[in-house]
């Protein structure tokens, strides 16, 4: 991803667009095959030479004409045609989305390694029941691999919005000059062709596809949807990380990230396990969250054909927004393949609070049995409430002796009772939820991206 953004890499795209732009002028006689030939050949990463070019930078302030100028300079027979008829905008905008094409693959394949990750925890633990909370109180058992399941459906939308902000949305301005209308290809190219065929020419070897209307720009709401999409990735990385911090604190004890038996918490406190993997993950997409926000301000007062307000801010937003993904999908992958499940902890918190959960069902029973559903509810909440007191004064729940007391609870049987209150026997059709999530939405989306890319974050 740092190659991706570097000063060189960006530069030598510039060159490519230029050296595409002149071959396509070759074939209109505009650019002569000696001409072009002297461009290509100081066209790599090579021949980018940063400290020339900062140095006339400093002299003229425009760092695209810099670089012009110092390609020029490599190339005495050529340089006088480099971004013939162009306008800045023609090279950075288009070089501009050939980066973020390339970002987005990268992101994508993180993303792709997140989910079969995520899928194989899914199956490992789908029939592990566990406590589940609302509002960070116990309501109903459900397992772990459901609980999983739900951020790796997060992961699921998020890929679908990659897919399409690579297919539908990642286009470039095109070679369409200063504001828009192609006047000066018009002119350069005389009647020797229409400027939208030397555009097509330049754009497919670039392998980019070009708006149709543009002006000096391409529109700045697609920086908007780049950066939504990834904060959107960001938001899913902060949720697993939020729930995993709070998993990990004593008062649940149910999971932790990976922790090294070297790793040092605390330069204080030598006990300390702290989750930094993932409160890290959390600092990188809270700072994400904000970004689309100068994005929609950028595109919101782009004037008329254009204004440059949006410039310098761009050259933070978008790069950091796909480092700060990037290494968020890093951390995210390294904790679900190394997380700690301890299933002691969870039966402890499932004998704590689940008897609870199957209150529902007893209510249900109760007035099935034909008494009145109102009495009953009301009776339920004064002993459960009368429970919860023992339970937050470090005693064991009380809840089944207290409900074996009433003689309508007691005419169903305390075996019934207990089976209601069983918490491990309440969690629904989550298991088979995981199963078809993983065997019809999760394997489908794997298989199609194949193994190897799957394995493969860094490509």
């Amino acid at each position: 991803m740092r190659k991706i953004f570097s000063e060189v890499n960006t530069r030598a795209i510039w060159r490519k667009i230029w050296v595409e732009l002149a071959e396509a002028q070759s074939d209109y006689g505009i650019v002569s095959p000696e001409e072009l030939s002297d461009l290509k050949s100081k066209a790599s990463k090579n021949n980018i030479d940063l400290k020339r070019a900062h140095e006339i930078e400093k002299r003229i302030k425009h760092d695209l004409m810099a670089e012009v100028m110092t390609y020029a300079e490599q190339t005495p027979v050529g340089g006088g045609k480099i971004h013939f008829g162009a306008t800045s905008m023609d090279i950075e905008d288009n070089a501009d989305m050939l980066k973020y094409t390339g970002a987005l693959n990268i992101i994508l394949s993180r993303l792709l390694t997140c989910l079969n990750s995520t899928s194989k925890n899914i199956v490992k633990y789908k029939n592990l029941p566990c406590m589940g909370w609302t509002h960070l109180q116990p309501a109903e058992p459900t397992t772990v691999g459901y609980r999983l399941a739900n951020y790796a459906q997060d992961l699921v939308l998020d890929i679908r919005f990659v897919e399409s902000l690579l297919s539908g949305f990642v286009k470039g301005k095109g070679i369409k000059g200063a504001v828009g209308t192609s006047a000066s290809f018009e002119h350069i190219l005389s009647s020797k062709s229409e400027p939208r065929n030397l555009e097509k020419k330049v754009m497919q070897k670039l392998g980019l596809d070009p708006l149709p209307v543009s002006s000096q720009t391409y529109p700045r709401k697609l920086d908007y949807l780049i950066l939504s999409g990834l904060a959107s990735i960001g938001q899913s990385a902060h949720k697993f990380g939020f729930d995993l911090r709070l998993l990990q604190s004593p008062g649940f004890g149910e999971i932790s990230e990976p922790i090294g038996k070297d790793q040092v918490g605390s330069s204080a406190m030598p006990f300390k396990r702290n989750p930094t993997s993932a409160e890290r993950m959390c600092s990188l997409t809270r700072y994400l969250s904000v970004l689309p926000l100068v994005a929609i301000s950028n595109a919101s007062n782009s004037l008329l054909e254009r204004t440059l307000d949006d410039s310098a801010n761009r050259r933070i937003i978008l790069p950091e927004g796909f480092l700060a993904v990037d290494e968020s999908l890093v951390l995210y992958d390294r904790i679900m393949k190394g997380v700690k499940v301890y299933s002691s902890m969870i039966k402890k918190n499932l004998e704590k609070y689940g008897p609870f959960a199957g209150t529902e069902i007893l209510l249900m029973k109760l007035v099935k049995n034909g008494e009145d559903r109102q009495k009953m509810h009301e009776m339920i909440r004064q002993h459960s409430f009368k429970a919860w007191e023992d339970v937050m004064a470090g005693k064991n729940n009380p809840l089944e002796k207290r409900l074996l007391k009433e003689p309508c609870v007691k005419a169903l049987g305390r075996d019934e009772l207990l089976e209601v209150l069983t918490p491990s026997t309440y969690i629904g059709d989550a298991v088979d939820r995981c199963e078809k999530f993983v065997n019809l939405t999760i394997v489908p989306i794997l298989s199609r991206y194949g193994a190897k890319r799957r394995g493969t974050s860094s490509k």
